[in-house]
């Protein structure tokens, strides 16, 4: 454990590439960690051979690791409870979970995305489904799994409106090259986390198109331009979206061949149908059901996003990936701001 911090009992909830991760590193720092996974015969495997091997298959779990399929077990154990799902299963996960959280927890997720049949964020989903009153708080940032799981340098953003809750929190997660910092402005956080995965795929079509540097610089630079107009309406501080868990995040997920939803972007620039684009990944690609969703509350809240509409409409309405970035780049000049 690091300096004078107290060891903590956490349950993180999600076994795949990204709680693997967490779990790992909040492990490594001297936390009592347990891992809880859907599939028992999954888990099982894990137990048995110390390792993800599906996701993180070159990093050794730490030896104080516990992992479980048992729901109940692991909500018993946890003061903190870590859920690390994809999002379009996080209301029902938060129903099962509900009966079985003991008093005085604190709520934590990693989970990235905005839910699709209301356009809430996930911490108006929490607050619908636990109470306004629990103390919550996101974790969100620049990071990809591998990365923090074999403990590189990485910077994340904790977000909570509680200021005890999210120095709490902050400093459960800090440690061992992982710097926390702190923000009350959930808002911001959750919508730039969500929202950079559209634009990932966005920049992966273009570069699968190979229409080169340039292009994929000016969309990354409009995309948060989108990010920013969504986030005014929506009540985020422009200090976020400027921040790690906005333009960090975003610089991150469109730049780098580790994320799923510019894996995506790029199979889908080079022709490859949806459904194999996804079956190559293997994994939830967060981008392809978030365009739907935030081509939704654009439209409720009044607010232009171009590029994140015309990935909406490769998507979903058959619209030629070239035909879409052609499209975007003869828009009727305007001024930058």
């Amino acid at each position: 454990m690091n300096g004078d911090k107290a060891a903590a009992k956490i349950s993180v909830y999600g076994a795949g590439s990204w709680g693997t991760a967490l779990a790992i590193h909040l492990s490594r720092i001297g936390h009592n960690v347990m891992l809880w996974g859907r599939s028992a015969e999954k888990i099982a495997k894990l137990r048995e051979c110390h390792c993800n091997e599906r996701y993180l298959p070159r990093v050794t779990l730490p030896s104080s690791l516990e992992a479980t399929a048992d729901l109940a077990r692991a909500a018993a154990f946890g003061e903190y409870q870590l859920i690390v799902i994809p999002s379009e299963g996080f209301r029902p996960f938060l129903q099962a979970l509900a009966p079985l959280l003991p008093p005085e927890t604190i709520v934590l997720w990693a989970t990235k995305g905005i839910e699709a049949d209301t356009g809430l964020l996930l911490h108006q989903v929490v607050e619908q489904e636990l109470g306004k009153t629990l103390a919550k708080a996101v974790i969100s940032g620049p990071t990809f799994a591998k990365e923090v799981a074999r403990g590189l340098p990485t910077a994340m953003t904790v977000g909570a409106i509680d200021e005890k809750t999210r120095v709490l929190v902050a400093q459960l997660f800090h440690g061992n090259a992982l710097r926390m910092y702190t923000s009350e402005d959930m808002v911001g956080i959750e919508l730039g986390g969500a929202v950079k995965n559209v634009l990932a795929i966005a920049a992966g079509i273009s570069d699968g198109l190979q229409f080169g540097a340039n292009a994929r610089a000016a969309l990354i630079t409009r995309g948060l331009a989108e990010i920013m107009r969504l986030g005014k309406r929506m009540g985020a501080h422009h200090e976020t979206l400027m921040g790690l868990s906005g333009l960090g995040d975003l610089v991150l997920t469109c730049t780098d061949d580790q994320s799923r939803n510019r894996r995506f972007g790029l199979a889908v620039g080079a022709g490859k149908s949806m459904a194999l684009a996804i079956e190559e990944i293997g994994q939830v690609v967060e981008g392809v059901e978030t365009a739907k969703v935030v081509h939704r509350v654009a439209e409720r809240h009044g607010v232009e996003m171009p590029i994140s509409t015309l990935v909406y409409q490769i998507l979903y309405q058959n619209l030629a990936p070239k035909a879409a970035v052609h499209a975007l780049f003869n828009r009727t000049l305007k001024s930058e701001y």
